[in-house]
């Protein structure tokens, strides 16, 4: 019998174990606090680390999760990967130039107007366009976690000048140009800024 009871306990333990093992997230995937914890505004890249197109990709494809009004999906990406786009890309973000120098992929966030905010045409509340620009910082949002995620660094700069973009990625007139994002590595550990108190910014009724 205690054989028996010795045999089966085996069989459970090694039975818990894989179940333990084959659940357990790789070790070198970061939790979702680790995520939002460490990342940062980054303002310096080691322009020595590449990034690859199928990796942006991977990265963009996640971000399409991001929820949008009706599902409009208003926002677009116009990415500067080859050497010519984006050396003509520094030269249109003010003073973040030599920031990003040598982020190896700047990105163009746009929106399309007149979709989300909109129902058969005809604007839905006073916001109106402004829920495309609510999607937009959806979708940026997904972007810089995701990118964090995946081991790389941004920066969400707003300071970029719009029509010089528009003209270089053939950006439609009817998207909004919001901002551009570096990407890449991180050259040196930030600090982080402090925030404010949670009773500032949240009032409980």
């Amino acid at each position: 019998m205690n054989k028996m009871f010795l045999f089966y306990a085996t069989i459970v333990l090694l039975m818990m174990s894989s179940c333990s093992v084959n659940n357990k997230p790789a070790n070198d995937a970061p939790s979702f606090d680790e995520v939002l914890t460490s990342r940062r505004s980054v303002r310096s890249y080691d322009g020595s680390r590449k990034i690859s197109e199928k990796e942006v990709r991977e990265l963009l494809t996640a971000v399409q999760e991001a929820p949008s009004w009706a599902n409009e999906q208003p926002t677009k990406y116009y990415v500067a990967i080859s050497d010519e786009k984006l050396t003509a890309v520094q030269d249109m973000v003010g003073g973040n130039k030599e920031r990003i120098k040598d982020a190896p992929v700047l990105i163009v966030s746009t929106y399309e107007r007149g979709k989300s905010g909109f129902f058969q045409g005809k604007q839905t509340n006073e916001v109106g366009d402004g829920w495309g620009a609510y999607d937009n910082g959806l979708s940026n949002c997904y972007l810089i976690l995701k990118a964090r995620a995946m081991g790389f660094d941004t920066l969400i700069m707003g300071m970029r000048d719009a029509d010089p973009l528009r003209e270089l990625f053939a950006i439609p007139e009817n998207e909004t140009i919001m901002a551009v994002i570096s990407l890449g590595y991180r050259a040196s550990e930030p600090n982080r800024p402090s925030r404010r108190p949670l009773d500032d910014i949240v009032k409980f009724f």
